[in-house]
């Protein structure tokens, strides 16, 4: 089970680069093909960025060609949390760090086997720790 953690604004923004609060307190979308990860390739664990929690593992990384860094799947089930997301006049699946609820980017039911899901996550929401 998660530990939540909460801080207010002003601590996230002293904690966070400008990018990263950006993306993760704002929902804000970096650009494709710019984020540090989306080409990245070494083994090892993808953690939230805000807050540490193991997210991804890299044998779940592929590439997907949309320029971010894509996953058929989390660590775990409890390693995020699912939200629903009509901004921009779209439907979509919003992915939160379930530990700390930062946006991370969205999921779509696009991906490769065994799961058939694309999980679509910002680098900068995003920290490597290698194996």
């Amino acid at each position: 089970m998660n530990t939540k953690i909460e801080k207010t604004d002003e601590q996230w923004r002293a904690e966070l680069d400008p990018a990263q609060y950006a993306v993760c307190r704002c929902s804000a979308t970096e650009p494709p093909f710019a984020g540090k990860y989306w080409d990245h390739h070494e083994a090892g664990i993808y953690r939230c960025a805000a807050c540490g929690a193991d997210l991804f593992a890299s044998a779940a990384k592929f590439d997907s060609g949309s320029g971010w860094p894509s996953y058929f799947q989390p660590l775990s089930k409890a390693a995020v949390s699912e939200h629903e997301d009509t901004t921009h006049g779209m439907r979509r699946v919003e992915v939160r760090c379930a530990s700390c609820e930062s946006h991370l980017g969205h999921v779509f039911p696009d991906g490769p086997r065994p799961t058939g899901l694309r999980y679509c996550i910002n680098s900068a929401a995003l920290d490597f720790k290698s194996e």
